[in-house]
């Protein structure tokens, strides 16, 4: 297995792909935001909130980027490298004629508003584009998240239409709008 220790540093902030001594600590963060994220994902399986659940979580995104097929990233202030205070991943990584992926990311409810999301997708796009060498990334936002289609707006995404009940979201089907950036270097 290929092991990948990718550290992204922005102005604020470290960006580093999964590690499994993160494990407290990305349960913490899940933890603390509990109420919070859950009006933006599905419904969580019977022990999620545990130790275990995301050492398996965690080993899994390692084998993910081991394989090229996801780069997930736990965001860290450079002044408080103890707490994570989000993620973002790129998922369902495809080689080949489409060198494309998703988009993930998710925040600490404490740390909303700060900039500290859009400064961290800059930095991941900048990572994907010229290290990774992708051409397209995709995130898919439901429309009430105001504030998720601001950051990614302000980034250069651009709407290609609507997904119409998407993605299962806190039990209820969810229409998503369909936001992408490509890769000038690589037109």
């Amino acid at each position: 297995m290929k092991i990948v220790n990718v550290v992204l540093e922005t102005d604020r902030l470290y960006l580093k792909v999964s590690d499994i001594d993160f494990v407290e600590k990305v349960l913490d963060f899940h933890r603390r935001n509990k109420e919070f994220l859950s009006k933006f994902e599905p419904i969580k399986e019977d022990g999620y909130y545990t130790f275990n659940y995301h050492k398996k979580l965690i080993q899994d995104e390692i084998i993910k980027t081991s394989s090229d097929s996801m780069r997930k990233f736990y965001i860290f202030k450079k002044n408080n490298n103890d707490k994570i205070i989000g993620s973002i991943a790129l998922s369902n990584i495809v080689r080949g004629g489409f060198q494309s992926c998703f988009l993930g990311y998710k925040i600490d409810q404490e740390e909303l508003n700060r900039g500290y999301m859009t400064e961290a997708i800059n930095g991941v796009i900048k990572h994907a584009f010229n290290e990774m060498m992708l051409h397209r990334i995709e995130a898919n936002i439901m429309p009430r998240n105001k504030a998720s289609l601001r950051v990614v707006g302000k980034l250069g995404f651009i709407d290609e239409g609507i997904s119409r009940k998407y993605l299962r979201i806190n039990g209820v089907w969810e229409d998503h709008i369909h936001m992408v950036i490509l890769n000038k270097k690589l037109e």
